[in-house]
């Protein structure tokens, strides 16, 4: 914004040059506008062609005058202009045009509102699940961070307004996960995610106990609070360091390439409305159906039975590697 004041603030100074310029010699010379033009042109530019007329002695001051400001205009519009092509302002024109281009063609993608600690953590799992995404941050330092990433598409803004929200497209978005570095940032974005589209999913984060409720009504679908899962986690690990163990291997943190992931049963898939049994999914995906989530009730069910009867819209939650897991949403036809 300061760029274009500036660039628009030199363009004003030249016309206004080139008018004065125009109607001095106009005035003081005797001569035709095309002429004064002319003048002015040669003079500012410092060309040092032939003058159309032969220069009386207030033309000749009027011409220093004329000179004095204009090589300070002029001056300065070349520095300007050695800026924008090699001091970064021209890599950065074709960064936002490159940015605005691709957020145009983002469909069903997430909306990652923050980019701090919590907000680095959530692009890291969403690169590694390969998820179409887009960073709104308001620090530029932060913003800058990103740079370190490949192909990520991250832009300026405050995620509480409006405008900024459907620069990210959030009319196209599937969810929104809003990781700003306070509850009522937090608290606005939501109100303001899910006044624009009352369908998105939406996780907030929660950094205080008593805002979980206060983001639910705002329209949060799931709240998550960073201090008590570290919390939970450290004391986990001093009475359950197995169990923890066991979760690193499913979440990227251990050294064995396991994961935790979901399918939804689609009517057309094969292992529709046949049991667990009959779908034979380990034998043809190596993977181990640890919980099914009902469509209807939403209800969870662990370790379900060989007789339970899979059924349009159920969501399966597997363990295994990721290539399996490729697998089971192909068989799920998800």
């Amino acid at each position: 914004m300061q760029q274009n004041k500036r660039t628009l603030y030199i363009l004003y100074l030249l016309v206004a040059i080139i008018i004065v310029g125009t109607g001095g010699y106009y005035l003081l010379l005797d001569i035709g506008l095309m002429d004064a033009f002319y003048m002015t042109s040669i003079t500012i530019s410092t060309v040092g062609f032939q003058e159309v007329t032969p220069l009386n002695a207030p033309a000749q001051l009027f011409t220093i005058i004329l000179i004095f400001f204009s090589l300070g205009t002029l001056g300065y519009t070349g520095s300007q202009l050695i800026s924008f092509f090699f001091g970064g302002t021209l890599q950065k024109v074709w960064r936002e045009q490159k940015m605005k281009d691709q957020l145009n063609e983002l469909s069903d993608h997430i909306i990652v509102c923050g980019a701090g600690e919590t907000g680095q953590h959530i692009i890291q799992s969403l690169e590694t699940e390969e998820v179409k995404f887009v960073v709104i941050e308001f620090e530029e330092d932060k913003l800058e961070a990103l740079q370190d990433y490949d192909n990520i598409i991250a832009f300026q803004g405050d995620a509480t307004q409006d405008e900024v929200l459907k620069k990210a497209g959030i009319d196209r978005a599937s969810g929104l996960i809003a990781a700003l570095n306070n509850d009522a940032n937090n608290l606005y974005t939501v109100l303001t995610a899910r006044q624009l589209k009352p369908d998105l999913h939406i996780v907030a984060r929660a950094i205080t106990h008593n805002s979980h409720e206060k983001l639910i009504r705002a329209g949060a679908d799931k709240t998550v609070s960073p201090n008590e899962i570290g919390g939970h986690r450290m004391a986990a690990m001093l009475l359950k360091p197995s169990v923890i163990a066991f979760l690193d291997t499913i979440t990227h943190s251990g050294q064995i390439d396991l994961n935790l992931n979901e399918a939804v049963i689609h009517a057309s898939s094969d292992i529709c409305n046949k049991t667990l049994m009959e779908a034979n999914i380990p034998e043809q995906t190596d993977l181990i159906i640890i919980a099914i989530k009902n469509k209807d009730d939403e209800k969870i069910i662990f370790n379900p039975t060989k007789d339970h009867l899979l059924t349009p819209g159920q969501t399966l939650i597997a363990l295994g590697d990721d290539d399996d897991l490729k697998k089971l949403k192909e068989l799920a036809g998800s």
